[in-house]
């Protein structure tokens, strides 16, 4: 009788406990079914396959192929609304990793006034952060309507300054309303792209009070009982949204770039100073 346990050829060579009669199409290997990758004809094992894959992308760059990484940045530079697409895919993954944490990222990222002064990264990150599947499935949607017209309409970088002014702007009203109250949520900054697009619209002869109708609802969900829901930070953004879209109808002309850029500049270092003035007010707030 023939002992097969002798034979290695009839054993995988990468687990050789596993009898196996399976062969590498390429190099005529045993392999196992857990070390077989399907090609064109039969099967490769994995040192077969890395080597095709290294001879590829050695000819690729031979031939002067664009690499992967660079097919990458052209398809990005292809799409028109690079910040919507990158605050919603930031949020995304902020989510994930906060699920996957146990909500640690959110204590750590949440907008919070007695720690803004020592962790001043709360200002922006707490944009980013949602307690919900639902909270940031109606955030998202919000961001991906507004946030394309918006872009298109005032390009990439005047929609972040809008974006993050009004953020600001919410985290202002809850620092002056509720300082002890931790807040999590790109609301506000949508709140504000909501009244900056009222705003655009009406400078450009449109009529947008259907708009105003829809904000204003929304706004008074956030005074229902038991919404859980900062008003403060819609209230705040809304306020922002208003005087940057104002800001923006009003210098619309080549010729008053830096005038635009002086406004914006000196809402956020208000903002930024009011803040700051909210946190030495409550400084001797006990954190629990």
């Amino acid at each position: 009788m023939t002992d097969q346990g002798s034979d290695r050829a009839n054993y995988c060579y990468r687990h050789p406990d596993r009898q196996s009669f399976i062969l590498c199409q390429r190099c005529g290997r045993t392999i196992c079914t857990e070390c077989q990758t399907p090609a064109a004809v039969g099967v490769h094992c994995p040192e077969c396959v890395r080597e095709q894959r290294a001879q590829f992308q050695s000819n690729r760059r031979a031939s002067g192929a664009p690499s992967s990484l660079t097919v990458a940045r052209r398809r990005f530079a292809m799409v028109d609304q690079k910040a919507t697409v990158v605050i919603i895919a930031v949020s995304v993954v902020i989510w994930l990793v906060n699920l996957l944490s146990g909500g640690l990222v959110n204590q750590w990222l949440a907008y919070w006034t007695p720690l803004v002064g020592t962790q001043p990264w709360r200002l922006v990150t707490g944009l980013f952060v949602h307690s919900s599947f639902l909270h940031i499935a109606f955030n998202m949607l919000a961001v991906f309507i507004f946030g394309r017209m918006l872009e298109n309409l005032l390009g990439t970088w005047r929609f972040l300054a809008l974006y993050f002014l009004a953020g600001l702007g919410g985290d202002l009203a809850v620092s002056l309303l509720t300082p002890g109250t931790p807040v999590v949520g790109a609301s506000g900054a949508i709140f504000g792209l909501f009244a900056a697009f009222f705003v655009i619209q009406r400078s450009l002869g449109n009529n947008a009070v259907q708009l105003l109708v829809i904000m204003g609802l929304n706004l008074l969900l956030g005074f229902l009982p038991g919404a859980n829901i900062s008003w403060q930070a819609h209230v705040g953004g809304i306020v922002l949204g208003f005087v940057t879209g104002f800001v923006f109808s009003k210098t619309r002309n080549i010729r008053q770039r830096r005038l635009q850029v002086g406004l914006l500049v000196a809402e956020a270092v208000v903002l930024v100073a009011g803040i700051g003035a909210a946190y030495l007010t409550v400084g001797g707030y006990v954190i629990g």
